[in-house]
């Protein structure tokens, strides 16, 4: 009995250092136990950049990225180091379609402190993975959860998002194993 494993492609967004994207990596393996591969960079989505708000649509970039092939990969996580928004929100972290195909993560707010300061590279790393793991597990069915540490809760700040452990709950971690099938 032969079973296909999924594979989650890493794809940058402009320039992107290789520990971020191999820090994803190493937690998409450890949460989901799926491989992942890092694509080829891309430049940067201009049909997505809106002149008035000076920020990215993610769900244009989203719907370009979906309409592409996925390049042998199941599901696709692209990375960018700029600012990124949802219509109803000034900013966001990361978006993804609900059991889509792919979800972006933004990188550009996550590397500095509600007071300005830079944080150290370990809690960036942290707060990267955090938001790669959560809208991966959009893209597996998850939804947003009320527990109040969960990685599935909804954080639409830092504070909210330092403030969420790097687990799901056990309800979360279920439907997850769920959603995966057999390993």
């Amino acid at each position: 009995m032969t079973s296909r494993k999924q594979c989650v492609g890493l794809l940058p967004i402009g320039d992107i250092p290789d520990i971020i994207l191999k820090t994803i990596s190493a937690h998409i393996l450890g949460y989901y136990n799926l491989d992942s591969v890092i694509l080829e960079a891309r430049d940067y989505p201009e049909y997505a950049f809106d002149h008035r708000r000076l920020q990215f649509d993610a769900a244009a970039i989203i719907e370009r990225l979906e309409s592409d092939t996925l390049q042998g990969c199941t599901k696709i996580i692209g990375v960018i180091d700029s600012d990124i928004f949802h219509p109803v929100f000034t900013h966001v972290f990361g978006e993804a379609r609900q059991e889509g195909k792919c979800a972006l993560v933004s990188v550009k707010r996550l590397k500095k402190n509600p007071d300005g300061s830079l944080p150290p590279l370990s809690v960036v790393l942290e707060r990267v993975a955090k938001v790669a793991l959560h809208e991966l597990g959009h893209l597996f069915s998850l939804v947003h959860c009320l527990e109040d540490h969960c990685l599935m809760r909804f954080a639409g700040s830092l504070e909210g998002l330092d403030g969420l452990r790097l687990s799901f709950c056990k309800y979360c971690a279920a439907l997850l194993r769920e959603a995966l099938g057999p390993s």
